[in-house]
């Protein structure tokens, strides 16, 4: 029978963090994030040039199988991928926030849908900490939610400017100011520019998107549940992890 875990998050050095190497699914991680992929999204302005070059964290993003202290099985659309927990494992939830959170190269995952017009506006952003920072960078279409006929973008990212569109973006956030976002980029009509490796997405940011913070928290994993494992192949093949984000739970539970 799958056990329900609780994990303590640890504190410990942050590293940096794309959607290369990814076990991907196409999971609303605005339902999350990465939900991005995690419910998730994001914004803000600044010099492209400002923001240094990380490389992806790999990672496999889905549905918990099956868990126990020592291993998580996830189930991905190209099938279920054993992950290996490490000691010092650290977990994460997300937390309400705002706009005015994303500072100079903050990291960023946004959920956007395109418009007729042909602009992707943001449903979602969500603001990753520096050590999860490359998390399924790139910007992919996701499987479009039940009821619905317009499929959701998942983007990660850096913002270098802002614009004016919206789809699922995670990247980093450059702005003018190197600590906020300025007042005249909040109101209605905000547009953010996200980049990734291999392109560049421009996102309108209305009023009413979601922003959560991706924070250290302790999480009870279930099976059913929606999440990304950022992960680390060992020399005999094996993944690992210590760093764990609860994208969507299954069922509520207290």
């Amino acid at each position: 029978m799958t056990e329900l875990l609780e994990f303590v998050p640890e504190s410990g050095a942050r590293s940096k963090s794309s959607m290369k190497g990814h076990h991907f699914m196409k999971y609303p991680l605005a339902r999350l994030l990465f939900v991005c992929l995690f419910s998730v999204a994001s914004g803000s302005v600044a010099v492209w040039a400002q923001v240094k070059d990380v490389p992806p964290i790999p990672g496999v993003i889905g549905k918990v199988e099956a868990v126990t202290s020592n291993s998580v099985e996830i189930q991905t659309k190209s099938g279920v991928v054993h992950v290996e927990i490490e000691h010092q494992l650290t977990t994460y939830r997300q937390v309400p926030s705002n706009l005015s959170h994303v500072t100079t190269n903050s990291y960023v995952g946004i959920v956007s849908v395109k418009q007729e017009d042909g602009k992707e506006v943001a449903k979602s952003i969500t603001i990753f900490p520096p050590e999860l920072r490359g998390a399924a960078e790139g910007s992919v279409l996701m499987d479009a939610a039940p009821g619905e006929t317009r499929h959701n973008r998942m983007t990660n990212g850096s913002v270098s400017r802002p614009v004016s569109n919206s789809r699922m973006t995670n990247g980093t956030v450059l702005k003018g100011d190197p600590n906020a976002v300025p007042a005249s980029a909040k109101g209605p009509g905000t547009t953010l520019v996200v980049r990734y490796q291999d392109g560049a997405q421009a996102i309108s940011v209305p009023p009413n998107a979601t922003v959560t913070d991706v924070a250290p928290e302790k999480v009870t994993l279930g099976a059913g549940d929606t999440i990304y494992a950022a992960t680390t192949e060992q020399p005999n093949g094996t993944l690992t992890t210590n760093k764990i984000l609860l994208i969507a739970v299954a069922t509520p539970r207290n």
